[in-house]
This record gives structure tokens, sequence and C-alpha cells, in this order.
């Protein structure tokens, strides 16, 4: 079974009431129906970096985020994980203001996750940014998760 990161915003956009903003409720219906549909099909994990930033805020919107990822797996952040995450934004991969981003990345790449689930497309489901990334991590000797938006892990009907 493949895994996958969940990484803060999945989470939010799982938990958070419907948007009156069209593109934001279209994130998040697709992050209901991947949550829904193809989870099963997925290794699903987390780490403390997300637990961190899930109970940031109101706290309905808390209480929600946190039923969502109890249960879930806990990923390591170690010497390996924050050591990595310095080295991508000491290269400057992804600003210091970034650097929790930089600790999603890392915790997924030291535990050799296949795939990084996030909406963050400023700093992390961003084609440059990750080319840079990539080069950090790959040198460091880990793999790097392939990181992309639910709406690209949906999979895919071959019938069609």
């Amino acid at each position: 079974m493949e895994t996958v990161y969940l990484e803060t915003t999945f989470i939010s956009y799982l938990a958070s009431e419907p948007s009156r903003d069209l593109i934001v409720a279209g994130h998040q219906q697709i992050t209901r129906e991947w949550w829904a549909k193809r989870r099963a099909f997925f290794a699903c994990s987390v780490s403390q970096e997300v637990l961190d930033e899930a109970g940031k805020g109101d706290a309905a919107q808390v209480s929600q985020r946190m039923t969502i990822v109890r249960g879930l797996p806990k990923l390591p952040i170690n010497s390996l994980v924050t050591n990595l995450a310095s080295e991508i934004v000491r290269a400057g991969a992804l600003p210091p203001k970034a650097a929790s981003d930089a600790v999603h990345i890392a915790v997924a790449a030291v535990a050799g996750v296949d795939y990084l689930l996030t909406w963050n497309c400023r700093h992390m489901a961003n084609g440059e940014i990750l080319r840079r990334i990539e080069k950090i991590v790959v040198a460091r000797g880990f793999k790097m998760p392939y990181v992309c938006t639910p709406e690209e892990l949906m999979g895919e009907d071959l019938n069609e």
C-alpha cells in the first residue's frame, strides 16, 4: 500500500465549513471526496507539526481537525528531519517564514512517504520550488515524496 503524508492544509479543508469563495469551496469538495473515496487505498499519516498547526485557532475548528487526525500514525520529527528542514531553508529553497513547510517535506522525505498531500501551492505544491527542494532532499540521500493536491491523487478510471 502506498503512503500519504497529510499536510495541515488538507486537514483544514476537510474540517472547515463550506466556503463562500468558489475556489476554496471546490478544494473543500475535492478534499472531502478524496477522504471518502480514496483514503482507504493509502496508508495515511501526519506528524507533530500537523498536530501543532491543527491545534491553533477557533476552538470548534480545532476540535474537528483533531478528531480527523486522531488515530492516524504520527511520523517522527527527529534530528534527520530537523537537519533536512534547516538545510532546505538555509539553501534558500524556502523562505524562513515557511520553515514549517520545510518540516512537512522533511518528515515525508525522511520517512520515505510516497505522497505529500497539500493545498499549499505557494510553498509546497509549486513546481519551481519543488525542483529546488528535490535537489537538496536527493543530495542528502532521501527520496523526494510526490507533492500534490488531493485532485491530483483521485486515481483514474481506466474504463472511461
